[in-house]
């Protein structure tokens, strides 16, 4: 086959993306094709930074390349990533691609713990990230990002004052520890916290952001119904442990998701202290909640299981002093990163297979 523009793309249109089930031409994966005597250059523009399947899909090109141009020319290929969105530019977060609920059934369960390292990991990969404490009544977020002395500040849009989130570890922050006194108890009626989520999410100046994080208060609340109500959702991530009472409330967390009036996609389920792992020990696994729990949950929904989070005495540390434990090399790091991997794929997924998300009306 004679080398060219389009009988290269012709190549590639045989390799498909392992997880949208498309090929990478149809998809505009392909881009910037060069071809400078013997070498030729092109650039792959993933889904997410974060993807897993990164050097597959640069092998799968190759070696679909040299079976029908053979093994004479030097192949460069640059792997890039655009974050899809299926969001549309509205008046509100219009630069933000992804929202993503993270939700539990009960507190406990180490959603705030979670949702931080999630944030971060998904700032490891290069992605754009910001993370809203909609958690009015027990923000954990200024200890767990060792930010609790920050104030954010404030400027002067049009006619409009703008909140300017706290960055830390390379994600944006917004919670209202930043703005009452860390020993006060913050008692407001439901009206009062759902307002101040709604600030959260239309007076603060988040930029271009690829993933933005919500951290749920546990249950089901009016919390749940002003995030859905105010923005439309890409999806949620349901965070559990193992063991029977934690499901029993995940499910209804999971399942309020479900809801037709409600209908935010759900990425998926992710068992927090699954296992315990000494760190003397770090192949040993101890199952001190019951095995698999959260896993059995996300087969009964038919909902993906995102990954299993052990239960490690560092992680505990990292949150009191605000050096998340992903930075920490170990099985830590692995689990969290495998997990933001694991979400980044699942919004791809959804962004490709399912209708854009609609701001959700419900009538009292």
């Amino acid at each position: 086959m004679q080398l060219s523009k389009e009988a290269i793309l012709k190549t590639l249109s045989r390799v498909q993306d392992p997880d949208l089930k498309r090929d990478l031409v149809s998809l505009g994966m392909i881009q910037n094709i060069q071809i400078e005597g013997q070498k030729v250059s092109f650039k792959v523009v993933l889904t997410t930074p974060a993807c897993p399947l990164k050097e597959v899909i640069k092998n799968n090109c190759i070696e679909a390349l040299e079976e029908d141009f053979g093994t004479g020319f030097e192949w460069d290929l640059t792997m890039t990533s655009q974050v899809t969105t299926v969001r549309d530019a509205t008046p509100i977060l219009p630069q933000v691609k992804n929202i993503i609920a993270i939700a539990s059934g009960k507190g406990g369960v180490g959603k705030s713990t979670t949702s931080v390292n999630l944030a971060v990991a998904l700032a490891e990969t290069g992605a754009k990230v910001g993370l809203i404490d909609a958690d009015i009544s027990g923000p954990s977020i200024p200890t767990m990002f060792n930010v609790e002395a920050e104030q954010p500040a404030v400027k002067k849009v049009g006619e409009k004052n703008v909140i300017i989130p706290i960055n830390q570890y390379g994600v944006k922050l917004m919670s209202i520890g930043f703005l009452t006194p860390a020993e006060s108890a913050v008692v407001w009626r439901g009206p009062m916290a759902s307002s101040a989520l709604r600030q959260f999410i239309s007076d603060v100046e988040w930029g271009e952001l690829d993933y933005l994080l919500i951290d749920l208060p546990p249950g089901t609340s009016d919390i749940h119904l002003t995030m859905v109500q105010t923005v439309p959702v890409t999806g949620a991530v349901i965070v559990t442990t193992p063991q029977k009472v934690a499901l029993a409330d995940a499910t209804k967390g999971l399942t309020m998701f479900k809801q037709p009036q409600i209908n935010v996609p759900v990425l998926g389920v992710v068992e927090n202290m699954a296992y315990f792992t000494p760190e003397e020990l770090p192949d040993n696994k101890y199952y001190l909640f019951g095995k698999e729990g959260g896993k059995r949950l996300a087969e009964k929904y038919q909902v993906p299981f995102l990954g299993e989070i052990p239960i490690v005495q560092s992680i505990r540390e990292s949150g009191d002093t605000g050096y998340p434990a992903v930075f920490k090399n170990g099985i830590t790091k692995q689990a969290y990163t495998e997990l933001a991997e694991a979400v980044a794929r699942q919004v791809a997924i959804r962004n490709a297979s399912q209708q854009k998300t609609e701001i959700v009306e419900i009538k009292a």
